[in-house]
């Protein structure tokens, strides 16, 4: 069956339902096209009952309709000779508490009607708030049929004439055709326009409202049962401020609708491509006061708000400003301004919350990592102690480098933000310093033996150890990278002056702030992977028995398939292990395809960092790709591959696909379709 949608005006839609019988036999099948009106009665406020009623027939049409307080008249246009049934959008308190006095008609009457042949459990009166088009159709092998409805606001009768109905849908067709074929670069081939295309609607058919009040939650509906008591101390009951009444990007629509900060912060950058306006809004609305914490957190996701996402919200708001931009030929200034100073809040908060002893190093928690590491970082460990995060301490060197971004381009109409710029760089700089020295204790979260990042546990004993396990956790610090030309640097002199006296007198930090002439200026880089051990991590990253599958980057690595990290505390043993498909532990769910082996989102963050470290390395500067081929590659040329295998499945030699057009689509399609809980995988990503 396929349904197909079509406004003629924004209050006049046309419905057309396409039912195919593709079994070798006749089949009869009972389709019934249902309009409702959402149950808020029910809730104890002072909101009247609306009501459907069965209209006057016209020309084999049967009409259901209603005449709204709000909404003014609407009719549902029903072809042919449907029977019409009409029920109310209660519970049925009868069947599931027994209760006898309760509503006689109910939202799963229909079922009754329908299946159990019980003709008095529909409305003889045909009204309700809930109401259906019977449709009985039979159908030959092979056979199919159309059924045609429209809902509007039209009184008189729009009717389904072909040359009015049928060319509704003609119309939008060819508009949608010419709406993306505008977004597609000219290069794109056709099987990669429809990858973008379908990623882009992805997006656009996921934005959906979202009413969450807590403070209402957490004390129950004033017509309902009084909530459990300790639900007054349980899950988000920190959380009273928040009030979501919006329209919300969501990862997914398969379920009932929820969002979730980061994964709305990757959705937005394709978003900036098609409404760059909703986009915007998007971003500044997480970070309103009835979103964000009063101690400046933003909310994680409904089922735990106080969890804590990856801080990508900064770089979210610098990719949309310079999309924008580059579109229109001016940033918006005031959209970047806003979302910078709440951002400030945020950032405090990261820094009195999740670093818990002042060191520069932080604890996030899991962190959107799920089915990759030993224990729930988000939980007491069994072992005690603490965990010093690779991927934490990473992410907030990133955010330092975004918000120093950010504030050097206000400083350009505003030099008060040059001292703001100067305080990030600052702090850049001890996260740099912490990250090989915790706390001047000589512990460091890079291991010198395997050449890679670990997270660092903390005994109750003292004792430290890390946590040897190859995941994104030591892949996530490659994202702090970030080049500063002399122009910029130039035109700011205080910024300047302060970078100046940190490079001459903090000679440690040399190996994370790098300078060369260019064009007659110096470009500065920083990163928190030196030259020297980013080709330790790329040589994990870029081997086909580590990170690197035909379909992208791992979260885990493919060592750990035969080789599992094993931690036994008190008799119980604790692993990490990968696993493509099924997971085999409860840990979070124990669904591994959550997030899968390969998740788009941080394999296009790991492509934007390789494309700034080949910026400022340049052609000289070449790795194995893959490790152990004895082909070596420019860091441009790797994220070149990165992103085929993203979209293709395969690599491809780069005289197939021009690599702009590879670059474009992977820009514009990650975190579209494929989105986290969405239900969607990358092909044959199970088999690896």
């Amino acid at each position: 069956m396929c349904v197909d949608y079509a406004k003629t005006t924004p209050e006049d839609l046309c419905i057309r339902i396409q039912v195919v019988n593709h079994g070798p036999e006749e089949a009869q099948l009972t389709l019934l096209p249902t309009i409702w009106f959402r149950n808020t009665w029910s809730w104890g406020t002072d909101i009247r009952r609306p009501r459907f009623r069965q209209g006057e027939s016209i020309d084999h049409v049967k009409v259901i309709e209603t005449q709204h307080e709000h909404y003014g008249l609407r009719r549902l246009l029903c072809e042919g000779e449907p029977t019409l049934l009409f029920t109310e959008n209660d519970t049925n308190s009868r069947r599931l508490y027994g209760d006898q006095t309760g509503s006689r008609y109910v939202k799963d009457s229909f079922h009754d009607y329908v299946v159990q042949g019980e003709k008095e459990a529909v409305n003889p009166d045909h009204l309700g708030t809930k109401a259906a088009a019977q449709y009985v159709l039979t159908l030959a092998p092979g056979e199919t049929q159309t059924v045609r409805l429209r809902l509007t606001d039209d009184g008189r009768s729009p009717g389904f004439a072909e040359q009015d109905f049928e060319a509704v849908f003609a119309a939008r067709i060819r508009e949608a055709d010419e709406f993306y074929d505008g977004l597609a670069p000219a290069h794109l081939s056709e099987d990669a326009r429809r990858i973008q295309r379908q990623a882009f609607a992805g997006l656009l058919w996921s934005k959906q409202f979202y009413h969450y009040d807590v403070n209402r939650w957490l004390k129950g509906d004033p017509a309902g049962q009084a909530s459990p008591r300790e639900r007054l101390h349980g899950r988000n009951s920190d959380w009273t401020h928040l009030y979501n009444a919006d329209v919300i990007s969501m990862p997914d629509k398969w379920e009932y609708p929820w969002y979730a900060a980061w994964d709305l912060a990757f959705h937005c950058i394709p978003l900036a491509l098609v409404d760059p306006t909703f986009a915007k809004e998007q971003l500044v609305l997480m970070l309103r006061e009835w979103y964000m914490h009063p101690n400046g957190q933003i909310p994680a996701y409904e089922w735990a708000f106080g969890d804590v996402n990856p801080p990508v919200h900064a770089w979210a708001a610098w990719r949309i400003y310079k999309i924008d931009k580059k579109r229109n030929g001016i940033g918006d200034r005031r959209f970047l301004e806003r979302v910078f100073h709440k951002l400030l809040l945020n950032f405090t908060w990261w820094v009195n919350r999740k670093d818990a002893e002042g060191k520069n190093i932080f604890q996030g928690g899991f962190l959107g990592l799920d089915n990759i590491g030993v224990f729930d970082r988000s939980a007491p460990l069994p072992t005690g102690g603490h965990i010093e995060q690779s991927d934490a301490t990473s992410w907030m060197g990133m955010y330092c480098l975004n918000m120093l971004t950010i504030a050097l381009e206000l400083a350009g109409d505003n030099r008060a933000y040059e001292d703001v710029a100067s305080k990030f760089f600052e702090h850049f700089v001890y996260i740099c310093r912490a990250m090989n020295n915790i706390g001047g204790e000589n512990i460091e979260l890079w291991d010198r033996e395997d050449g890679f990042f670990y997270d660092v546990l903390h005994l109750p004993t003292g004792e430290t150890q890390h946590m040897k396990v190859r995941s994104m956790v030591g892949l996530i610090p490659l994202f702090a990278v970030e080049t500063l030309d002399s122009e910029l640097v130039d035109s700011l002199p205080r910024f300047k002056h302060r970078m100046q006296w940190f490079i001459e007198n903090r000679p440690d930090f040399a190996q994370h702030l790098e300078t060369q002439s260019c064009d007659g200026g110096v470009r500065r880089f920083l990163s928190l992977v030196g030259r020297d051990r980013l080709k330790s991590v790329l040589r994990y990253m870029l081997d086909e028995e580590e990170f690197l599958s035909l379909y992208g980057i791992r979260a885990l690595s493919r060592y750990h398939r035969d080789h599992p990290f094993v931690m036994s505390v008190m008799g119980r043993e604790h692993r990490a292990e990968y696993e493509p498909a099924e997971s085999g532990t409860g840990l979070f769910g124990g669904n591994s395809n959550w997030r899968g082996p390969i998740w788009f989102p941080v394999n296009y963050l790991l492509i934007e960092s390789l494309q700034k470290f080949h910026y400022f390395l340049g052609e000289q500067y070449r790795v194995e790709c893959p490790t152990g081929s004895g082909r070596h590659s420019t860091l441009g040329d790797v994220a070149t591959e990165i992103s085929r295998r993203l979209i293709l499945g395969e690599p491809v030699d780069s005289k197939t696909i021009p690599i702009g057009a590879t670059m474009s689509c992977s820009t514009n399609i990650f975190m579209g379709t494929m989105a986290p809980g969405s239900g969607h995988v990358i092909k044959r990503a199970g088999r690896d």
